[in-house]
């Protein structure tokens, strides 16, 4: 009887997951969402103390005390900027959590069940992989670890010889418990070695693949325990993130392997800005872009990672409401790589109250551009380097981008003339319909705003 009411409360907590996830698409209802996927989980935890035989009861509510304290804290205490590098670090601790229950589970299973010891490889390796190669994308994103070429050969070697090793410890038949953390080292160092050459521009996919990653391991530690709640939420995230890991490739007109297998991002950077160099931009100051902007019949504003690193989002939003009193259209492109993680500025934007009606994708403001009075693009750059349609030697050539260069006026607000994480330079920068309006984005925005009050 215990066991049934387990399994209903497991299946309406994946109900509930779903319901979520889908609420979760829109704005509008996202908060709700996740409201109703955190009372799943609720349920499933609770349901979990129903277990018979369920030991060490006061050890599991401490261990959930400080974890539910730590994640409070770190959602309540994170700059926006750094809401990518909490998302690597929350994504490995759930590949660690899987390995190291792989650990834990190897000295109690039997030997000859080859079935559940494959699954139990499975949660170690991906687990131990995820978790090391999050790291290295935390620190990635945080700026403190840069890329290091790695032979892809030796990379491959090292799973290799961790797939052997877990294939000679099930077919031995005996115990292995020092060939276990050997193996567990291996795994630990492929996950380092396959994160560690990856550009940066390209580190929201591998966000999303290794989430995907957590997910799977989840899912097979579901099946290490016949828990149906940790196998269906595991398959879940895991077919989610390899979803969003296949559009955010497409996004970027490349395929996976392309992206996980080179190192876009990690080096370009010196030639392409010599092509450039002897080429001159224009600037514009906080008075003359004012006029361009309160004079303008729609403004389109294309936000990228600068802006959430000046916490210029609410600025925006009142510049925004300031246009918008005096009869001007205005709108946000969205790219769907634009930031550091997936929906990054949608939800940066969101933070400040811009309405979702007003975020527009990529494909949909492309139409709008060339009607565009003026596009005034803050912090982005890559995704709106014309060098992806033009310039087939660029290493961005053939990825989708905001075609800012086709609307009538651009301005472009940065603090310097620097790269994006691409590595390479901005032809949009010396475009004939570019102006470069220099400074914090925050405090310029700040100036735009008291300007165009004054009109």
């Amino acid at each position: 009887m215990i066991l049934q009411i387990i399994d209903i409360c497991y299946l309406i907590a994946v109900v509930l997951f779903i319901v979520g996830i889908k609420m979760m698409s829109h704005p509008d209802s996202a908060r709700k969402g996740n409201s109703i996927a955190l009372s799943g989980m609720i349920l499933a935890i609770l349901a979990s103390f129903l277990t018979p035989g369920l030991d060490n009861l006061v050890l599991i509510l401490i261990a959930m005390a400080l974890g539910t304290i730590g994640g409070i804290y770190s959602a309540k205490t994170v700059q926006m900027t750094a809401m990518p590098q909490l998302v690597s670090f929350f994504n490995g601790m759930g590949g660690a959590a899987a390995a190291l229950i792989g650990l834990v589970e190897y000295g109690d299973l039997p030997v000859d069940d080859i079935g559940k010891g494959a699954v139990l490889m499975s949660s170690l390796v991906i687990g131990s992989v995820s978790f090391s190669g999050s790291l290295v994308a935390m620190g990635k994103l945080q700026g403190v670890l840069k890329d290091i070429r790695i032979n892809k050969m030796l990379g491959f070697a090292v799973l290799g010889i961790a797939i052997a090793l877990a294939a000679y410890i099930l077919a031995s038949g005996a115990p292995q418990p020092t060939l276990i953390y050997v193996l567990v080292v291996l795994s630990l160092i492929y996950g380092l070695m396959f994160v560690y050459p990856i550009g940066g521009a390209d580190m929201p996919v591998v966000i999303s693949l290794l989430n995907s990653l957590t997910g799977v391991t989840a899912a097979t530690t579901g099946l290490l325990y016949d828990n149906k709640v940790m196998l269906m939420g595991g398959i879940l995230v895991g077919s989610a993130g390899i979803l969003l890991t296949l559009l955010m490739a497409k996004a970027m007109n490349r395929s996976v392997s392309n992206i996980l297998f080179t190192s876009f991002g990690g080096g370009s950077g010196a030639a392409a800005a010599g092509q450039d160099g002897d080429q001159v931009a224009k600037e514009i100051n906080s008075y003359d872009s004012s006029i361009l902007l309160a004079y303008a019949k729609r403004v389109v504003i294309v936000p990228g990672y600068g802006l959430a690193v000046a916490q210029a989002q609410h600025a925006v939003h009142d510049l925004e409401k300031i246009l918008e009193e005096k009869g001007v259209e205005v709108l946000y492109g969205i790219h769907p790589v634009a930031g550091r993680m997936p929906g990054h500025m949608n939800v940066l934007l969101a933070e400040s109250d811009v309405s979702y009606d007003k975020l527009i994708e990529m494909d949909d403001m492309n139409e709008k551009l060339p009607n565009t009075d003026v596009v005034m693009v803050i912090g982005a750059n890559d995704v709106v380097n014309p060098a992806a349609n033009d310039d087939p030697s660029s290493p961005i050539y053939g990825m989708p981008i905001l075609e800012v260069n086709k609307a009538t006026n651009v301005i472009v607000i940065k603090r310097s003339m620097s790269s994006g994480y691409a590595g390479i330079q901005n032809a949009l920068f010396f475009d004939p319909k570019t102006r470069m309006l220099f400074g914090d984005a925050k405090k310029v925005l700040n100036e735009l705003v008291g300007e165009v009050k004054n009109m």
